[in-house]
């Protein structure tokens, strides 16, 4: 493990300063002012990177939280950011190699070697360079401070004949993927939770991911999590990070007490975790049925501890079924062939990778290639799945163009 560290600290050192060489035949032009300004920035962020790598030998990455996470999350992405740059330089620099090797070739070859030495760096590419490296670090940098609390409601209406009279309008209001080790205080949380609570929804569920590994990142959010009430309830299912499967525990029973302990979490707060089961929401007599499964991986090889079986026995009295499932792959490797009666699926997970761009007429992200259905309304005869893009963020400390969550979903009941 000491090695694989060292290793990848060696290749972030190789990066900084090939970037850094970079850098200075970049500015040797500029007048002295800037050239200050620029190369303490660039020297800045390398003493802070070579700082991080050293704390990380004492005290490893895995273990670090809250603001020092933060800080290191957003140094590895301008790494990969002079990455980038690093790749036009050299680029250059081969170019420079082979016309070296060209001028070494011709009549009077030391003065052709001379000249050669002297060949400068072609500008059009040295400006690539350093564009391709401070326009992604800008974006990714504004994704973190303002796009992780980018806040959006997305509103859709599901439509069914099956639908019954009294859930006509019906509003479900869903949130996913909190995780909310990734956050620095509760403050964000409670503003979207605010959001939540202003739809007037009549029933909120959760799919899954309270928790990036562990129960006790809950700890000082448990007001939060008690804001949410609905006339229906609060319902909420697990994700794959819940179970702490992500953690090395010293004995099973260490990761089973964790996992019971983010059940009673979901308890304290008022929400009602199902575990492979369903229940039945009334209105005017009539009735429709939320089911609930424990995570079910259809891709990626994640774990598929849900059983469907389970939640769906006994529901075929009820005319609509909605069913709760994090990962949205669950939707058609196994509910539409195996479950053509329940008609609508809400699932998150994705994170709609936290990256991408969504346009009137276009929509790209990464997840797109790893998740068929990776966020959005999705429609295969008369079933539905909806997949949240999830209100937290984990791993990158940020979004860019795929905007943290809240669904408001209406029931719309139709002949």
């Amino acid at each position: 493990m000491l090695a694989r560290y060292l290793i990848f600290f060696l290749i972030i050192v190789a990066i900084e300063v090939y970037f850094l060489f970079g850098i200075k035949a970049f500015i040797q032009d500029f007048s002295q002012n800037k050239k200050s300004v620029i190369l303490s920035i660039v020297y800045f962020f390398f003493g802070l990177n070579l700082l991080l790598g050293v704390v990380g030998f004492f005290y490893p990455p895995p273990n670090w939280n809250g603001f020092f996470r933060f800080v290191s999350a957003a140094c590895l992405i301008l790494v990969l950011c002079k990455l980038l740059g690093d790749v036009f330089f050299l680029i250059d620099d081969i170019i420079r190699l082979f016309r070296w090797m060209v001028a070494s070739l011709k009549p009077k070859a030391e003065e052709a070697i001379e000249a050669g030495s002297k060949i400068s760096r072609l500008k059009f590419l040295t400006n690539l360079a350093v564009t391709f490296t401070v326009i992604p670090a800008v974006g990714f940098l504004y994704g973190i401070v303002r796009g992780a609390y980018k806040y959006r409601v997305h509103k859709v209406k599901v439509p069914s004949p099956k639908i019954p009279a009294a859930f006509n309008g019906f509003k479900i209001v869903q949130i996913s993927d909190i995780h909310t080790g990734s956050f620095l205080d509760n403050s964000a949380l409670n503003r979207a939770f605010d959001i939540v609570m202003q739809q007037a929804p009549d029933l909120i569920v959760f799919t899954g991911d309270l928790v990036n590994n562990e129960a006790k990142e809950t700890i000082g959010f448990e007001e939060v999590y008690k804001k949410l009430t609905a006339p229906h309830g609060v319902y909420s299912v697990l994700g794959n990070h819940d179970y702490g499967d992500y953690v090395q525990w010293e004995t099973e029973e260490a990761k089973q007490k964790n996992l019971n302990d983010l059940k009673q979490v979901h308890a304290t707060a008022g929400w009602r975790l199902l575990m492979n089961e369903h229940v039945a929401l009334e209105k005017n007599g009539q009735q429709i049925a939320l089911l609930g499964i424990e995570n079910w991986g259809g891709s990626l090889h994640f774990p598929k501890y849900g059983k469907m079986p389970e939640a769906h026995k006994d529901t075929e009295k009820y005319p609509f079924k909605i069913l709760m499932s994090h990962d949205p792959s669950h939707w058609e490797k196994q509910v539409q062939p195996e479950y053509p009666d329940i008609d609508l699926t809400l699932s998150g997970h994705t994170h709609g990778m936290q990256l991408g761009i969504e346009i009137p007429g276009f929509r790209f992200s990464p997840s797109q290639w790893v998740y068929k259905q990776w966020a959005g309304l999705y429609k295969q005869g008369s079933q539905f799945l909806y997949v949240n893009r999830g209100l937290g963020f984990l791993g990158y400390p940020g979004r860019l163009g795929i905007w943290p969550e809240i669904t408001v979903i209406e029931l719309e009941k139709i002949a």
